[in-house]
């Protein structure tokens, strides 16, 4: 049978959106740019000629000004949700109903709660909603987890998970960033999620952490800076910090097991060259394992792809389509990285360990990353509990 060309819109053209039309164009002709929508319409018939060659015959995909038209005109197999984060669901939720997997950037949610009625509608509708996390998709992440999951290194013992970024005031000049209700919260949703995510994935669940926040300089609502100190069930410890006031901008993740030590350092993605393994002593042999791959031998979707990129995961995504099975990231596990997240606002907030799961019922924090507990937010604070309350 011939190869399938799956169809893609891609909803919201701003900056992130370019990651994935390129994606797209790299692919074709396994997938193609079959739409695009934007409340501006100047904005997306721009975008939409710019990769008019990830387009059916390098035709300019047609420009839609609202889902619900574009959902009712074109078919679709997959909608890539690029718009600020508060939309994110709400729009998901238009696609999975229309049987469109929809393909959403971070955060999934804004809340945990909220991530619960995605996943309540995905399984309602058995149409998938993923997630990006792109991290975990290129050529030496893979490799990793394989050895990991093949318990080849032995017990994962300590860990580090640094993104240490740098944002200036302008930066927050867009009305959704900086603030709970639109964008969820500050680098620890928006920032370092993609790198504690990928930790997550390496070590598996986490049983309790305690957490600190601030806000050290910048003008937002939200914290510019977060720290967490995490046990695993494996019994594994590591540290987290998501930090967005560092002028010597670095992402680092290190994992110390039983037999080596494995390490990446990069900025927003990284490549085979950024990673580092090293060998206990007595355990040199295993060095053979941390071998480049030829691209033949690369699998997840990765070949020919060794960058941890948008084209990586949307490959895989193909992949799993193709083979008729569940893409990852899926809503679940999504959710699993939100908890994170979300525990890390209620212990630092809280001033105690919070322990997987314990987010749950009518605990304010399931409702809001903010909890209504912000420390430097009293009157918000407030106002947010009697609404709860209500």
């Amino acid at each position: 049978m011939p190869p399938v060309t799956r169809r893609a819109a891609i909803v919201g053209t701003g900056a992130i959106a370019h990651a994935h039309a390129r994606a797209i164009a790299a692919l074709a002709p396994r997938i193609e740019l079959a739409a695009v929508v934007d409340l501006d319409a100047d904005r997306a018939a721009a975008f939409a000629e710019q990769y008019a060659e990830a387009a059916s015959g390098g035709a300019t995909a047609p420009v839609y000004s609202d889902l619900a038209t574009l959902l009712a005109s074109e078919r679709l197999d997959l909608m890539h949700i690029c718009t600020p984060p508060g939309t994110h669901v709400p729009l998901a939720t238009q696609a999975l109903r229309a049987g469109v997997a929809a393909l959403i950037e971070k955060p999934t949610a804004l809340s945990l709660a909220e991530m619960d009625e995605l996943v309540a509608v995905s399984a309602e509708t058995g149409i998938p909603a993923l997630t990006v996390f792109q991290h975990r998709y290129g050529s030496a992440a893979v490799r990793l987890r394989r050895l990991v999951a093949e318990g080849a290194l032995g017990r994962p013992l300590v860990a580090t998970c640094e993104t240490l970024w740098h944002r200036t005031p302008e930066y927050f000049d867009l009305p959704w960033r900086g603030r709970w209700e639109v964008e969820g919260g500050g680098p620890t949703m928006g920032h370092g999620i993609h790198q504690f995510d990928l930790l997550l994935s390496m070590l598996g669940p986490w049983s309790r952490l305690t957490a600190f926040a601030a806000r050290q300089a910048l003008p937002t609502d939200t914290e510019d800076v977060s720290m967490a100190l995490v046990e695993f069930d494996s019994g594994a410890l590591a540290t987290v910090v998501n930090s967005i006031v560092s002028p010597r901008e670095s992402s680092r993740l290190r994992f110390d097991f039983e037999y080596a030590t494995v390490e990446v350092e990069h900025l927003y993605g990284y490549t085979e060259a950024d990673w580092r393994f090293t060998p206990a002593p007595g355990h040199e042999h295993l060095a053979a394992l941390w071998t480049v791959p030829t691209a033949g031998e690369i699998s997840g979707g990765v070949a020919g792809g060794e960058i941890s990129s948008h084209r990586s995961q949307l490959a895989a995504i193909l992949d799993a389509l193709d083979a008729g099975v569940t893409p990852g990231v899926d809503a679940g596990e999504a959710r699993r990285t939100l908890e994170f997240a979300a525990a890390t606002y209620a212990s630092a907030f809280r001033g105690r360990p919070v322990r997987a799961g314990e987010i749950a019922g009518d605990d304010p924090f399931l409702g809001s990353m903010s909890g209504g507990a912000v420390p430097w937010h009293p009157v918000k604070n407030a106002t947010q509990a009697k609404e709860t309350a209500a």
